[in-house]
């Protein structure tokens, strides 16, 4: 089988099983098959697989038609400016969420240097992302999740930053330790009952812990802003991530908990997607 009839093959048995981006994500598993970026295959359709490439290439069609996440099967995901390594012990890192780096960076110059608190890192790729362009600076990441901090950590090491971050395998609710210029959080924040009406890509796949917010959503909220408000110091950044509608009730916590309000955020589809507050 050449290139071009495998690209074919594997569409037609992802667009059978619903897959909405079969086409592309063909191409995308037989350059990983092959070792080839996409471009250079498209190059190169008469080429033929080997017996062994097409073995692996209809393996891995197989676990894409299941709707397991296209980035679980490559093991890594784009963000920011990095390749990040993955697995289903971590949420796959979102588009979105580098709305936060972004915030960031505009309060925290190049040459500063500051303490920073990330609280469930996951797979680290909001904290080293930022760690990576402000060389200064140090953090400490919390995840209640060991297997999610594993994968942190070799991230950390890979793009060199181990030196400058600590990963404490904790809940925030059981941290008590030190006291930061800026915490980040990109909590769980949806309603325990309508985890059931994800698409089966997220429903199947992302760990829950990663995306149950308790019975309202806010559960992470509370504790992440009210601990926040012991952990920071006075005129400290907190960065949130909030989901859809969930911006006026995120509001009231923060002015509750003594939070000023600096910002708020619309991601590309101009949904509220971070707000930024200060400590006071």
């Amino acid at each position: 089988m050449n290139y071009n009839t495998a690209i074919n093959y594997g569409s037609k048995v992802l667009k059978k099983n619903l897959v909405k981006t079969a086409n592309i994500d063909s191409e995308i598993i037989l350059s990983k098959t092959v070792n080839l970026s996409r471009e250079k295959i498209l190059l190169n359709l008469d080429n033929i697989l080997s017996s062994k490439q097409l073995k692996y290439f209809k393996k891995l069609i197989n676990r894409r038609k299941k709707k397991e996440p296209i980035a679980y099967i490559l093991k890594k995901k784009e963000f920011w400016k990095k390749s990040f390594t993955i697995n289903s012990h971590v949420l796959i890192p979102r588009p979105d969420t580098e709305i936060i780096v972004e915030q960031v960076f505009k309060y925290l110059p190049p040459n500063s240097s500051k303490s920073i608190l990330e609280i469930g890192t996951g797979s680290g790729c909001i904290i080293l992302s930022v760690l990576a362009e402000r060389k200064n600076c140090y953090a400490k990441a919390l995840d209640i999740s060991k297997k999610a901090l594993k994968v942190a950590e070799y991230n950390a090491k890979i793009q060199h930053l181990e030196n400058r971050i600590e990963f404490i395998y904790s809940g925030i609710d059981k941290f008590y330790t030190g006291k930061y210029d800026i915490v980040i959080s990109n909590p769980p924040y949806i309603k325990s009952a309508s985890i059931k009406n994800l698409d089966e890509d997220v429903r199947l796949y992302e760990p829950r812990i990663a995306l149950d917010g308790g019975y309202d959503g806010y559960s992470q909220f509370r504790e992440i802003i009210k601990k926040s408000s012991s952990l920071l110091k006075n005129g400290g950044k907190l960065f949130l991530e909030i989901g859809h509608k969930q911006i006026y009730e995120v509001e009231k916590l923060l002015k509750e908990n003594h939070f000023y309000i600096n910002k708020i955020v619309k991601d590309l589809n101009k949904i509220n997607r971070c707000i930024v507050s200060t400590k006071i």
